[in-house]
């Protein structure tokens, strides 16, 4: 067992950040310091696995350090990036290129002087990608999410929401709207519901429906045909994000959009470029030029947010152009074979995974206190693995989502496997030893 004896203070075991959104007090800096005491309560028993930061870049295998300064060393199933496509030769030697041609800054707002022939290139490589008229780029892909709603709902609008929706669709559509309608997660008859119940009394004003291509708590996907058919029937305009899927699942990297038939068929599709295309960014996919010239005035993320620099677009763009390749298919057959390994290994060893095959695979933990202490365990000897609990997912959900990519080996699944497991079993002993509650069980 890698720890016989270390504190466990209850403090560390119990509480979620929901519990210091709403905080009281007349000193906005003083009242923080209950989050911060919070928070370095479990820094301080390493049940703190956040903000850590990696030295040498986001490979198979990884050295980071976390928040202490505190040095580690391991498999890495903790970085986006799916095809691996970050550390690619042609990837760094497009930046390179890009760099001794342009330098390093597009010094500007896409709606002034910020665009770049890369940027252009990239908007129009997007477009044909997905089937669509045109791109519109964002500086993120949390910026692409937001502004979409933000940029094209007004407050008379309606939002008809999934309720597992990525946290920029969530708050673009709180700061657009008091009129937000969230359905049970990927229930479409819920979503009909809340489209029947707005008609009804409003014919006047706007309905937007968000969901996305595929959710990265649970793995799953909707039935994006028949939701965009809902829209039109209740003249209602469809969003879909695309961030987790778009390049790395899907005939040719098409996503599950792509699967579903639906290139081209779907009204807006925005995503990001930080999970399988080796950059910061986002971009929103319209029918019309008119949709992306209004996000450019309209969209405060795009308007007053400075470009995508020259190397951020080039690299995308080179991004685009391997995934849209036989060498893309490759990688995407990598990754595909590396997933479906590491979900059987993981069953075979008695854990519980969710949803269905894709480069996120979300372990089951249970309790919040129990995957505390296995977040510290696996760090100790050797797994880097991104702990999500309440309320990013519900109480008593808490899991572990291992995050794939190409080039991981066999060699990088089995040891991630046994030292989950083994974690899993040392958090329960030493959980059982200090009388804490009873823990879910797994076989």
């Amino acid at each position: 067992m890698t720890n016989t004896v270390k504190s466990l203070p209850p403090a560390a075991l119990k509480g979620s950040m929901r519990d210091f959104r709403i905080i009281d007090g007349n000193n906005i800096i003083s009242r923080v310091e209950k989050f911060f005491a919070w928070q370095d309560t479990r820094r301080g028993s390493g049940l703190w696995p956040f903000s850590r930061a990696t030295e040498g870049g986001p490979g198979a295998v990884c050295s980071a350090r976390d928040d202490r300064g505190i040095a580690m060393r391991g498999v890495n199933f903790a970085s986006q990036d799916y095809l691996s496509l970050s550390s690619h030769p042609s990837i760094i030697e497009t930046a390179k290129r890009v760099i001794d041609e342009t330098g390093v800054h597009s010094a500007g707002s896409p709606a002034l002087v910020g665009n770049t022939s890369h940027s252009v290139a990239l908007e129009r490589k997007i477009a044909d990608f997905l089937g669509m008229e045109e791109v519109t780029l964002f500086p993120t892909g949390w910026a692409a999410g937001f502004g979409v709603i933000k940029g094209l709902v007004r407050s008379a609008d309606h939002i008809v929401m999934d309720n597992l929706a990525h946290a920029c669709l969530q708050e673009g559509a709180a700061a657009a709207t008091k009129n937000l309608y969230r359905f049970r997660h990927l229930d479409l008859e819920h979503c009909r519901h809340w489209l029947h119940t707005i008609r009804a009394e409003d014919t006047t004003n706007a309905i937007m429906v968000v969901t996305e291509g595929l959710f990265s708590m649970d793995s799953d996907t909707p039935d994006i045909g028949a939701m965009q058919d809902l829209c039109h029937e209740y003249n209602a305009t469809l969003v879909v994000d695309v961030a987790h899927d778009l390049g790395a699942l899907g005939p040719n990297g098409r996503g599950h959009i792509g699967a579903q038939d639906m290139i081209g068929k779907v009204d807006l599709v925005m995503g990001s470029f930080s999970k399988t295309f080796g950059s910061n960014g986002g971009f929103v996919a319209s029918k019309t030029r008119a949709v992306k010239e209004y996000l450019k005035f309209y969209s405060a993320p795009q308007t007053f947010s400075n470009a995508l620099s020259p190397v951020q677009a080039a690299i995308v763009l080179r991004a685009f152009e391997i995934v849209d390749s036989a060498e893309g298919e490759a990688l995407r057959g990598a990754l595909m074979r590396n997933v479906l390994d590491l979900r059987q290994k993981l069953v075979d060893a008695g854990l519980e995974v969710y949803g269905e095959p894709s480069a996120i695979v979300a372990v089951k933990m249970g309790s919040e206190g129990l995957a505390r202490v296995v977040s510290r365990q696996i760090a100790e000897t050797g797994l880097l693995a991104n702990l999500v609990e309440f309320p990013a997912v519900g109480k008593g959900a808490a899991r572990f989502r291992l995050q794939v990519m190409a080039g991981h080996s066999r060699q990088n699944i089995d040891d991630a496997v046994r030292i989950l497991r083994q974690a899993y079993d040392e958090a329960n002993v030493l959980l059982e030893a200090e009388n804490a509650q009873p823990l879910d069980v797994v076989a």
